[in-house]
């Protein structure tokens, strides 16, 4: 009886190590399948052979869809097609850069601009744009898309183009205009890539500023910034003091902390992972969609917050009635495959990754000694906005932005705390908080409020 117990249990053994080895040690014919092509075949998981009806295992049984879809990339991006009507400055001598004394031998960028500049040339305000954004902030005759920004630009918005003369850009390093990793080499006649110059959110200013220069323009009335946009213009007000009057910052801060240069870190991380990433060179070849649609997708976690997810998807299931699987069930799951989706192709991943680096570095105490002594550079009235379910930039950071500019001597300092639940993305969300804010500072003359500085939330009061 054991002896035939024992060559029964051998027998399924020997059945299993035959059957693993024919699907997966050795596969045959297993296809990668792009988006569109329908998957009529799947690779089970190894079931226990034998007569028995009642098997001791049953395991998990997909051809995991979620995965296959994207084995491989869609259609290559054209970055020069995403938005048109930009114009182009471009800089036919080597611009250096802070780090690795980098050296491009001429450099481009493109901006747009809405308004009229008057005869002094006094009514200017830079608007600093983001980490993945354009140049278009809002639309006008040559492209009329909606900007980034379309709501709180305009007659009578938040920043008023019948006051005011706008000027926005993409940044350096970016893919929108300006020159960044997928431009061409002059010298090479090749796409930059990875030996494009290491960039620093000071080299991105002092460019924009030749900009500024070339236009007629010697000083600003206002520099305006969010995000990575809000580094830009706090760096303004300190590097280039005499040549702005007033700067607004918005879901910023004044150095980049652990835990959002962790998530940055992560971001830049899946991209170099993907083998199509090809060490920055894959101009022309596969695309490295995987890594970029995975960036964009832990990005969106930090863009908005647990409070707005869980009233908008909550623990709510895409489709009720199926079974549990391990690709997505949840609506919170399908939002962020979406997301990553939409943006990977629009966007270049090493203009990702040279941007985010970027701000990672930033720092305002690096060439001062302290953020105390940067800061009191800083001559200006200064609006510093925050919100209090920013996880990227949050709210204690602009908090200790306003103490420490008022402990520097800045007296005209107005700082609001927003209760949004849109997290960081409010700046771009909140016209009513943002726009407000924004359009009362700009048009209200602080440069002769004589107070001991302003801290407010958003339903006025001070504190």
């Amino acid at each position: 009886m054991k002896s035939m117990i024992f060559s029964r249990v051998r027998n399924r053994i020997s059945a299993v190590v035959s059957v693993y080895n024919e699907l997966v040690c050795k596969p045959k014919g297993i296809k990668q399948y792009s988006s569109d092509v329908k998957v009529t075949s799947r690779v089970k998981q190894v079931d226990i052979p034998g007569p028995d009806p009642t098997p001791p295992f049953k395991g998990n049984d997909s051809d995991f869809p979620c995965v296959l879809r994207n084995s491989i990339s869609g259609p290559e991006p054209e970055y020069e097609k995403v938005i048109s009507g930009f114009k182009t400055f471009t800089y036919k001598q080597p611009f250096q850069f802070k780090y690795h004394d980098g050296i491009l031998p001429e450099v481009t960028i493109a901006y747009e601009t809405w308004g009229t500049l008057d005869e002094s040339a006094s009514n200017a305000i830079f608007i600093f744009s983001g980490l993945s954004s354009s140049s278009h902030a809002r639309s006008h005759a040559e492209n009329l898309k909606p900007g980034w920004w379309e709501k709180f630009i305009g007659p009578g918005c938040a920043i008023d183009t019948d006051k005011f003369f706008v000027i926005c850009a993409n940044h350096i390093g970016g893919c929108y205009g300006s020159s960044g990793p997928s431009s061409i080499n002059p010298l090479t006649e090749k796409p930059y890539g990875t030996t494009f110059p290491v960039i620093c959110i000071e080299d991105l200013v002092r460019f924009q500023f030749m900009l500024v220069e070339s236009l007629g323009i010697s000083k600003l009335y206002g520099a305006v910034g969010s995000s990575l946009g809000g580094m830009c213009s706090l760096l303004t007000g300190v590097i280039f003091s005499d040549k702005v009057e007033r700067v607004v910052t918005i879901s910023s801060c004044a150095k980049s902390h652990p835990s959002s240069i962790a998530m940055r870190y992560l971001q830049r991380r899946t991209i170099m992972s993907d083998t199509n990433w090809n060490n920055g060179h894959y101009y022309g070849k596969a695309y490295p969609k995987i890594g970029m649609k995975l960036a964009r997708e832990i990005a969106t976690i930090t863009y908005r917050s647990g409070p707005e997810w869980d009233m908008r998807f909550g623990r709510n299931r895409i489709d009720p009635s199926s079974q549990p699987s391990l690709c997505p069930n949840f609506m919170i799951e399908n939002y962020l495959d979406y997301q990553g989706e939409a943006f990977c192709t629009k966007f270049d991943p090493n203009s990702l990754l040279y941007i985010s680096k970027a701000m990672d570095l930033f720092d305002i105490s690096e060439d001062f000694g302290s953020m105390k002594a940067g800061l009191s550079r800083i001559k200006c009235p200064v609006l510093i906005l925050g919100v209090q379910t920013d996880i990227l930039f949050p709210i204690w950071q602009q908090r200790e932005l306003a103490r420490e500019l008022h402990e520097a001597g800045n007296k005209a300092v107005t700082f609001y705390e927003l209760n949004s639940i849109f997290g960081h993305d409010t700046f771009l969300l909140d016209l009513n908080g943002v726009g407000a804010a924004v359009k009362g500072f700009l048009e209200t003359n602080l440069a002769k409020k004589d107070t001991d500085g302003e801290h407010k939330k958003d339903d006025g009061s001070q504190q």
